[in-house]
């Protein structure tokens, strides 16, 4: 396994405090508090833009940009054993997975102190998944994650755009202390799986 450097960019805006006015990066528009994303696949790097921008890269046949949905879904039907959950690898109960087209593979990332760390998925333990989930083969390529929640006893699977998974590894990131991670940054995984429920059945 090893440590993905290529999102860095992309944990620093969710990391660090936000500019009072931010802008949009294609035309330099005034944005809102909360606004559309744009995905560059080949550098997974995430580029805040106004709805004028974004819709230009609607249809997902732009090589350089895609659109982020905004769409949130809890999967309370999602069906994954404890067998299957073992067979993924994962070091922690916390990971997102994903289709990249660069890449051409289903990608399985956990967010960790150091950023988001990819671990090996094997093709056999993804179709499995995929078998016994249906609503998997409905994601969009590189801008939608499974997202999964196995810490205690949450056994809680989302739909959700890619930029909802840099920002909660941007929240461990900038909460985790020691080896543990401490009090904070556990209260702050709560906090955010609280309000991405709360948000469940935004537009895409």
């Amino acid at each position: 396994m090893a440590v993905v450097s290529s999102p860095l960019s992309t944990l620093r805006r969710f990391a660090r405090p936000k500019p009072l006015v931010e802008q949009c990066e294609l035309c330099g528009a005034v944005l809102p508090p909360e606004h559309q994303h744009l995905l560059e696949p080949a550098k997974r790097r995430l580029a805040c833009a106004c709805d004028a921008c974004a819709i230009l890269f609607d249809s997902g046949e732009n090589a350089h940009y895609r659109r982020v949905p905004r769409r949130i879904q809890v999967l309370r039907d999602f069906h994954l054993t404890d067998a299957q959950w073992e067979s993924l690898h994962l070091p922690i109960n916390l990971a997102f997975i994903y289709e990249s087209s660069p890449a051409k593979r289903v990608i399985a990332m956990y967010p960790s102190p150091a950023g988001a760390t990819e671990s090996l998925l094997s093709l056999e333990s993804w179709d499995e998944l995929v078998a016994e989930n249906a609503i998997l083969r409905e994601f969009e390529t590189d801008v939608e994650a499974l997202l999964i929640h196995r810490i205690a006893e949450h056994r809680e699977y989302h739909r959700v755009p890619i930029d909802e998974c840099f920002k909660l590894v941007g929240v461990i990131r900038t909460h985790w202390r020691g080896l543990s991670g401490g009090y904070t940054v556990w209260g702050e995984i709560t906090r955010f799986f609280g309000e991405l429920n709360a948000r469940e059945g935004g537009h895409a």
